[in-house]
C-alpha cells in the first residue's frame, strides 16, 4: 500500500481501497468538451424559449432560472453520489451519455413546445410553467454533476489546485461553446443539427472517461487512488458552511454584475448575436483566467479566507471603478483595433469582432478574473479531500442559487429604480461587506487585509456619490454633441431619446439598447404612416380591427386613429419605457393616451401565440431583422402564425427595411414571406424602407375604393402632410406583385425558426442601399389597377417619374456622383417643391 492510500485509510469514515483515478490533465480536457456543450445548449435552449414563453424579460428569467436550478441540484446531489462511487470515471462517462440523450431530446421537445406551453396556460398557468422548469432543468442537473465528479475522480491532490484546473478547463470550453452557435453553427446547421453536434461532444467526453477508467484500472499501482467514503461519515464544518454562504451571496453579486454589464456595454456595442456572444466569452474567459492563476500561485497566496475576501472586495470596486473611467476614449480604441483586424484579415465581422471584444474587456475582464479566482480559494477553505466531490457540489450549488437570486434583484428591483450607476453601487458595498466577513475569518488575523477591505467600501460610496446618474446615457452614440431629452432604464433594456436638428429640420429619434429604431423626422412619419393606412387603402373587404406589432414612436399606431372604419386597435409593445417615451414624439396623434387604443404589454409572438382573437391587419414594424431575437418575428413561422389570425381578406403588412442587411439577406426575408402569402406585393414607402403586403386571399387594388377610403378627411390630411397628396401618389408607390418578388428572391432559402441565418449574417456592406433598392426597384412593373378613369394612370405615371428623379439622386450621393446628384437635385427642387417629404431633403420650409 502506497503512502498516499495509508493516509486516506486513516482518515474517518474513508474506506481503505484503492480506485481507479484520473490525471488532472485528462480530466481538464474531458471538462474542456463537457463545457462546450452545455454553454451551446444553453444558447440553443434560450433562443427557443423565446418562441415558447416570449422574449419579456420576466418570462426569460424564469426558464433560465430553471436551467440553473438544474444545475444547483445536480452539483448538490450527484457530489454526495460521487463521494460514494467506487468508479467515478464510469459514473462521469454515464452522466455524459445520459446528458446527450436529454439535451437533444430537449431540443426536439422544444421546438414544437409553444403551442402545448400556450394551452396548458389556459388550463393551469403553475403547471405550464412548471413543465418548463422540469424540461429545462432536466439536462442541467446532470451538467452540474460534472465537475465535482471529475474532482473527486483526481484523487487525493491539493483541493484548491485540482478544483481551479478543472474550473478554468471547463470554463476554457465554455468560451468556445459561446463563439461557436453564433459564428459557426447555427447559421451552417440550423438548431436542431447544432444540438447533435454539442451531444457529440458529450459523447466523446464520455468515451474519454470510459478509457481513462479502463487504463486506470489495468495500472492502478501506479496512479493516484481515490477513497470511497462511507454513508453518513463526516459533515462539513461550520467554517465550510459559512464559506459556502458567503460564495451564494458573491454569486449573486457577479450574476448582478452581469446583468448591468449588459447596460454599460450598450454605448459601445450593436445588438448583433455576434456582439453578445463575445461579450460572454469575455466574461468567461476572466473567470477561466482567474481560476487558471489561482491554480498556479496557490502555494504563494496564503491563508485562503484572506485571499478570498480580498478577490470578492476588490471585484466589486474595479466594477465600479470601471463604470465610472467609461468614456469616448474607448471609442477611440475600439476604432483602432477594428481598422488593425481588417486590415489583417479584410474582413468587416472580424474587425467589429474585435471592437466588441475591446469594449467587453475593458468592462468585463479585469472583475470577472477576480471573481474567477475566487472559487478554488473557497474550495480550499469548503471542501475538505475526504469529501470532495459533496464539498464541491455545495460550493457549486450555492454559487448557481445565488446567481438566480442575484440576477432577479439586479434586473427586477435595482436597475429599475436605481438605475446602472447606483445599482453598481449598492453590488460594490455588498462585495466589500462580504469581503470583510471572509477576511476577518482569517489565521493569524490580517490587519492590512481588514483595512484593505474596509478602505474599498468607503470608495465605493464616495464614487457612488460623486458619479452622475446620467452618466453612461451621455455616451450613447445618439447623444454625442445633441440634446438627451429621455433616458430610462430597465430589466428589459436601455430607452433614450435624443433630439437633434436645427430649425426645420429638428427632430427626435428613439433609441433602444443604444440602437436607432426611428423617429419622427418627416422621412420617419412617412413610412410609419404608410405602414397602416396603406394596408387598409387597398384590403379588400372592410377592415374593422389591426394589430400593430411594435409601438416605437407610436406614429404608426396613432395613424390606425386617422382610418374611421376601425373599431378595434391594438399595440403590443415589449418595453413600457417606450410608452413613458412616446410624448415626445410628433405626429402620433398622442396615441399613449388614446382611450381607444388597446395597448398590451407583451412581445408580438406571444401576443399572436396566447391570443385566438383575429384580426383584419396585423402591421410588423420590429426593430432591424440582424437583431439578436428580432428574426423571431421575420421567419416564414411567425408569418404562418400571423396569417392564423387573419380574418377573412384579413393582411399582414410588414416593414421591409433596405440598408440594415446585405442584398442577400433581403432576399430571403422576401422568400419568408411569399412561401406563406400566395397573394404579395411590394411598395416603396420611403427611400430606405419598403413594404411587403401579404394575404391568402387576392388583393385587387380598385380604384374606385381606393379613392373613396383616401378622401376620408383624416386619412387625407395624415399622408397629404408626409407627400402623399392624392391617390395617384400613393399607387406611384406600388412596386411589384408575388411574381415579381419570387424573381427576386430566386434560389434563395427563406428563413425559418430552425434556420435563422439573417440573425447571424455578415457584416452588412457599406452603402449597401445601393445594391439592394436597385434591384427591388428593377422588379418594378406598372400597377394592376382596376376600373381606373383616363386620368388616373397618366397621374400615377407622373408621380411615380418623380419618385425614379428623387431616388436616382438619393443613390448619386450614396455613390459620390456629384455631377448626378447636383442635376437630379436641381430638377427635383423646382418638380418637388410642394411635396413636405421631398422638401426635407432639398431644403425650404415646410
Amino acid at each position: 500500500m502506497s503512502s498516499s492510500a495509508r493516509a486516506l485509510a486513516g482518515m474517518s469514515g474513508v474506506d481503505a481501497q484503492r480506485l481507479p483515478g484520473a490525471s488532472l490533465a485528462a480530466a481538464s480536457m474531458l471538462l474542456a468538451l463537457s463545457g462546450t456543450a452545455a454553454l451551446v445548449f444553453q444558447i440553443l435552449w434560450i433562443k427557443q424559449l423565446s418562441l415558447i414563453v416570449g422574449v419579456e424579460v420576466h418570462a426569460i428569467a424564469v426558464a433560465i432560472s430553471a436551467f440553473f436550478l438544474g444545475l444547483a441540484a445536480g452539483s448538490a446531489w450527484l457530489g454526495r453520489v460521487a463521494d460514494r462511487s467506487d468508479q467515478p470515471l464510469r459514473l462521469y462517462a454515464k452522466i455524459e451519455i445520459a446528458i446527450a440523450v436529454t439535451a437533444v431530446a430537449v431540443t426536439a421537445a422544444l421546438a414544437h413546445g409553444a403551442v402545448p406551453f400556450t394551452h396548458g396556460l389556459k388550463i393551469s398557468p403553475l403547471l405550464a410553467w412548471m413543465g418548463v422548469v422540469v424540461v429545462i432543468g432536466a439536462a442541467p442537473f446532470l451538467m452540474g454533476g460534472t465537475l465535482p465528479v471529475l474532482l473527486r475522480a483526481t484523487g487525493a491532490g491539493r483541493v484548491g489546485r485540482a478544483g481551479a484546473t478543472l474550473y478554468a478547463a471547463n470554463t476554457g470550453g465554455a468560451i468556445l461553446g459561446a463563439l461557436l452557435p453564433a459564428f459557426v453553427l447555427i447559421p451552417a446547421l440550423g438548431v436542431q443539427r447544432t444540438a447533435w453536434v454539442a451531444a457529440s461532444l458529450n459523447l466523446l467526453a464520455a468515451l474519454g472517461a470510459w478509457m481513462l477508467d479502463r487504463r486506470a484500472a489495468a495500472g492502478q499501482d501506479d496512479k493516484p487512488a481515490v477513497s470511497v467514503l462511507r454513508p453518513g461519515s463526516g459533515a462539513l464544518s461550520a467554517q465550510a458552511w459559512l464559506a459556502i454562504g458567503l460564495y451564494t451571496v458573491a454569486g449573486a453579486i457577479a450574476l448582478g454584475y452581469e446583468v448591468l454589464w449588459s447596460q454599460m456595454v450598450v454605448p459601445f456595442m450593436s445588438t448583433r448575436a455576434f456582439a453578445f456572444s463575445i461579450v460572454l466569452a469575455v466574461y468567461l474567459a476572466g473567470l477561466a483566467i482567474g481560476s487558471a492563476l489561482y491554480a498556479r500561485l496557490e502555494h504563494r497566496l496564503g491563508d485562503p479566507w484572506r485571499v478570498f475576501g480580498l478577490l470578492i472586495a476588490c471585484a466589486g470596486i474595479f466594477a465600479l471603478m470601471e463604470a465610472a473611467m467609461l468614456g469616448r476614449w474607448l471609442v477611440s480604441i475600439q476604432s483602432m483595433a477594428e481598422g488593425a483586424v481588417r486590415s489583417w484579415t479584410d474582413s468587416g465581422l472580424a474587425g467589429m469582432s474585435a471592437r466588441f471584444a475591446v469594449a467587453a474587456s475593458a468592462i468585463v475582464l479585469l472583475p470577472t478574473l477576480l471573481l474567477g479566482a475566487a472559487f478554488p480559494a473557497v474550495l480550499r477553505i469548503a471542501v475538505p479531500a475526504e469529501r470532495r466531490g459533496q464539498g464541491a457540489g455545495f460550493v457549486l450549488a450555492g454559487n448557481t442559487l445565488g446567481g438566480i437570486a442575484g440576477t432577479a434583484i439586479t434586473a427586477f428591483l435595482l436597475l429599475p429604480h436605481l438605475g446602472t450607476v447606483r445599482s453598481l453601487v449598492v453590488l460594490a458595498v455588498a462585495a466589500c461587506l462580504v469581503g470583510a466577513i471572509a477576511v476577518w475569518q482569517a489565521r493569524p488575523v490580517a490587519p492590512v487585509a481588514r483595512a484593505l477591505v474596509l478602505a474599498l467600501g468607503g470608495a465605493a460610496l464616495i464614487v457612488g456619490w460623486a458619479l452622475p446618474t446620467d452618466h453612461l446615457a451621455r455616451l450613447l452614440p445618439g447623444a454625442q454633441g445633441k440634446d438627451l431629452v429621455f433616458h430610462e432604464e430597465g430589466h428589459g433594456g436601455t430607452v433614450a431619446v435624443v433630439e437633434s436638428g436645427r430649425g426645420d429640420h429638428r427632430f427626435r429619434r428613439l433609441y433602444i439598447q443604444g440602437v436607432s429604431n426611428s423617429g419622427d423626422a418627416t422621412p420617419s412619419l412617412r413610412y410609419m404612416r404608410l405602414q397602416a393606412l396603406l394596408p387598409l387603402i387597398v384590403h379588400a373587404g372592410e377592415p374593422k380591427s389591426a394589430l400593430v406589432i411594435g409601438y416605437g414612436t407610436g406614429i404608426t399606431a396613432g395613424a390606425l386613429s386617422r382610418y374611421p372604419g376601425l373599431e378595434q386597435r391594438v399595440v403590443a409593445e415589449l418595453l413600457p419605457a417606450v410608452l413613458h417615451a412616446s410624448p415626445l414624439f410628433r405626429g402620433n396623434y398622442s396615441a399613449a393616451q388614446d382611450a381607444g387604443l388597446d395597448i398590451r404589454l407583451r412581445d408580438g409572438r406571444r401576443e399572436l401565440l396566447g391570443s385566438d382573437q383575429r384580426y383584419d391587419l396585423v402591421t410588423l414594424e420590429p426593430p432591424p431583422p440582424s437583431a439578436a431575437g428580432v428574426v423571431n418575428l421575420y421567419s416564414r413561422d411567425f408569418y404562418a402564425l400571423a396569417a392564423a389570425r387573419l380574418n377573412v381578406n384579413g393582411i399582414v403588412a410588414q416593414w421591409l427595411p433596405l440598408p440594415t442587411q446585405n442584398l442577400e439577406d433581403t432576399r430571403a426575408l422576401v422568400a419568408s414571406f411569399i412561401e406563406v402569402f400566395p397573394h404579395a406585393s411590394l411598395w416603396t414607402t420611403e427611400l430606405h424602407e419598403m413594404l411587403l403586403v401579404g394575404s391568402k386571399e387576392p388583393v385587387p387594388l380598385d380604384a374606385s375604393t381606393i379613392a373613396k377610403r383616401y378622401a376620408q378627411p383624416g386619412v387625407r390630411q395624415a399622408l397629404a402632410e408626409v407627400g402623399i397628396a392624392s391617390p395617384a401618389a400613393l399607387l406611384a408607390t406600388w412596386v411589384t406583385d408575388r411574381d415579381g418578388l419570387a424573381h427576386f428572391v430566386g434560389q434563395t432559402p427563406a428563413v425559418t425558426d430552425d434556420l435563422p441565418a439573417i440573425e447571424y449574417a455578415t457584416w452588412v456592406r457599406p452603402r449597401e442601399i445601393t445594391r439592394t433598392l436597385p434591384a427591388l426597384l428593377a422588379m418594378r412593373g406598372a400597377p394592376p389597377v382596376q376600373s381606373a378613369d383616363a386620368t388616373l394612370l397618366p397621374d400615377v405615371e407622373r408621380e411615380r417619374a418623380l419618385l425614379d428623379l428623387f431616388y436616382g439622386s438619393a443613390l448619386a450621393a450614396y455613390r459620390g456622383d456629384r455631377d448626378g446628384w447636383s442635376r437630379d437635385a436641381a430638377e427635383l427642387a423646382r418638380a418637388g417643391r410642394d411635396n413636405p417629404y421631398f422638401r426635407w431633403f432639398i431644403g425650404g420650409p415646410e
